[in-house]
Formats: structure tokens, sequence, C-alpha cells
């Protein structure tokens, strides 16, 4: 659980950061739906994800 500050910032936690290996500067995709709600996203593994898609539409 994460407690939204007064500019919407968050803080994700210890655990949290180390299990998925978030670091200082890195940089994350913040997915949402209405329906189903919010989602961070590594970067790196977004544009992985992309890069993934579009080999599979040649």
């Amino acid at each position: 659980m994460v407690t939204v500050g007064d500019k919407g910032q968050i803080v994700i936690p210890a655990k949290a950061r180390k299990i998925f290996s978030i670091q200082p500067g890195d940089r994350l995709i913040v997915l949402g739906d209405e329906a189903q709600g919010l989602a961070l996203l590594s970067e790196k593994d977004f544009l992985s994800m992309v890069r993934s898609f579009r080999t599979q539409g040649e």
C-alpha cells in the first residue's frame, strides 16, 4: 500500500523496489483503465513488449 502525496507522487515500498529491481532514475509507464485501475510497468519492459508485437506483425 502506498500513500499519494500532495503533488500526486507515490513512494514505492523498498521490498517492491528490490523484488522488481527498480532503481533511482528508472522510468515507469503508468497504464490506466477506468474499469480495472492502474498498473506500473518499467520502460524497458514496455519497449521490449512493443518490439515483440512489431516483429510478430511482420
